[in-house]
């Protein structure tokens, strides 16, 4: 039984190389509201890396391609300042080590827990008509400006009175999640 539990834990390692540092990031980003460029770039690199090694050119491009979902998914709310760049980087560093369907599902998954996350932590909070106002008046700008940095200019004025979700900690639990119910993690 145990050594079915290693040999498993061991055919599986990059996953849970990912997961640790997923974890990783959603606690700074939880402490700091920051996902720190020490541990994304490392991560988008190393995911390279591997699959360049153990998967060739083929590997490696699927890699790439895993980072340009991951990045691609997260931008147009970063663009907007909806979202910081280290949130980004870091679905683009999951991208680089599972590759582009998975990154795509991870990010579906972590999606929900952020919604489910935001809305649990503004009736915490009891602010409820507020973040509802501040929610139309967001939709709305983004309806009727649709310039990025203009939206990006309002998102930065109005930082000082919003509710923050770092969105590190979804995306950890969601991509750890997505993980767990597929069968990536054993």
């Amino acid at each position: 039984m145990l050594g079915n539990i290693v040999r498993s834990l061991a055919d599986h390692w990059p996953v849970w190389l990912v997961s640790i540092t997923l974890v990783i990031a959603a606690l700074i980003d939880g402490l700091k509201l920051k996902v720190p460029n020490w541990l994304t770039f490392p991560m988008i690199l190393s995911g390279w890396l591997y699959s360049g090694l153990w998967f060739g050119w083929e590997g490696l491009g699927w890699s790439i391609a895993g980072t340009a979902v991951g990045l691609a998914l997260l931008l147009p709310a970063y663009a907007i300042g909806g979202m910081g760049a280290g949130d980004v980087k870091l679905l683009g560093g999951v991208g680089a080590w599972v590759w582009p369907s998975a990154t795509f599902y991870a990010f579906c998954v972590s999606a929900m827990v952020g919604g489910l996350l935001a809305v649990m932590m503004v009736l915490w909070q009891r602010k409820w008509k507020h973040h509802q106002q501040q929610f139309l008046a967001i939709a709305t700008e983004i309806l009727v400006v649709r310039d990025a940095g203009q939206l990006a200019a309002m998102a930065a004025e109005r930082k000082s009175r919003m509710l923050l979700l770092p969105y590190g900690i979804p995306i950890a639990i969601g991509t750890i999640a997505y993980f767990a119910w597929t069968g990536m993690l054993l």
